[in-house]
C-alpha cells in the first residue's frame, strides 16, 4: 500500500493530499530515510512524522486496504 494511503488509513494524518504534500515536503521518514508518497508500506516499517511541535514514530503492525475508525489504532505500536 502506498505511504500516503497508510497514512489517511490509519487516521495519522487527515487527509491524502496533506500526506502526499508532507512527504513531498521530507518530513516523513521511513526506517530512517525521506520517504516519497509512493513507497510501499510493509508490516515492521518504522515511520516519522515531523509536523507541529513534536515528531510522532509509529511502527506498521497490519496493512490492510479497508480499517474502520475503532481499528485504526490497531494498524501501528506507538514508539515516542
Amino acid at each position: 500500500m502506498r505511504l500516503d494511503k497508510y497514512l489517511k488509513l490509519t487516521r495519522l494524518i487527515k487527509r491524502r493530499t496533506v500526506a502526499n504534500e508532507a512527504c513531498d515536503a521530507d518530513r516523513v521518514l521511513v526506517n530512517g530515510k525521506v520517504a516519497r508518497a509512493s513507497l510501499a508500506v510493509k508490516e515492521g516499517d518504522i515511520i516519522e512524522i515531523n509536523l507541529g511541535s513534536r515528531p510522532l514514530r509509529v511502527k506498521v503492525l497490519k496493512v490492510s486496504e479497508y480499517v474502520t475508525k475503532d481499528d485504526a489504532p490497531t494498524c501501528y505500536q506507538i514508539l515516542e
